[in-house]
């Protein structure tokens, strides 16, 4: 494929940057199709960017991974979040970043948190197969949002890594979304509420804030909505 930037900026403030939020938007398990922007993946985190803009502060650079392809393959979409993460580092002088992903896009944006530019990661629906390694978390802080009425990744499985990534010893919690689908259609406000307040949580460097975030890396690990 040609050599094309990862990063897309959605939202550069005037000045120096003093945090970033990416997205990463969902895909295939296998597929060497060319992503593009006006697929359905994509398309679905215009909405969650525009709710974690809501809260972000004005000094904060909003945007997008590009993929090259649409599936995981053998992580591809993992090397071009970090190559994204790279050219953001350059752009903003290693600011630190939280990631948003929605399901293959979760995954990689958990797997991209060894980055040391990557402050904390909210994965939406995430895909966090059974054995998916933890280790990368460190003390990057970990909320991920799961309805209990996906038919496409498991809720459980979220569970687990959540419990693995915390026995490592990652802030990492858990909220369950009740009645919610993997397409965040079902209580869309809620989706979006949600991501907008953990992602301001996020961003703030202390990481005993309170708010959503720490609600969800509370003891008990979840959060009901």
């Amino acid at each position: 494929m040609r050599d094309e930037s990862a990063l897309i900026v959605r939202h550069a403030p005037p000045g120096p940057a003093t945090a970033a939020v990416l997205t990463l938007h969902g895909g295939q398990e296998e597929s060497r199709r060319t992503a593009r922007p006006w697929q359905m993946a994509a398309l679905r985190m215009h909405p969650v960017l525009r709710a974690a803009e809501a809260t972000a502060p004005q000094d904060v650079l909003l945007g997008q991974i590009r993929y090259r392809y649409r599936g995981w393959n053998d992580g591809d979409p993992v090397d071009d979040a970090l190559r994204a993460l790279d050219e953001l580092g350059e752009l903003t002088r290693g600011a630190p970043v939280v990631l948003v992903g929605h399901s293959m896009g979760a995954r990689a944006a958990l797997r991209a948190a060894a980055h040391p530019t990557v402050r904390g990661v909210l994965g939406l629906a995430p895909w966090c197969p059974p054995g998916d390694p933890v280790e990368q978390l460190g003390d990057v802080r970990t909320v991920l949002l799961h309805g209990d009425r996906d038919r496409v990744t498991v809720c459980a499985e979220s569970e687990d890594y959540v419990r693995r990534a915390r026995a490592a010893g990652t802030p990492a919690g858990l909220v369950v979304v009740r009645n919610g689908d993997h397409a965040m259609i079902r209580r869309s406000g809620d989706w979006h509420r949600a991501t907008a307040e953990t992602v301001a949580q996020l961003l703030r460097p202390d990481p005993a804030a309170r708010g959503l975030a720490a609600q969800a890396c509370a003891a008990d690990g979840a959060v009901q909505l």
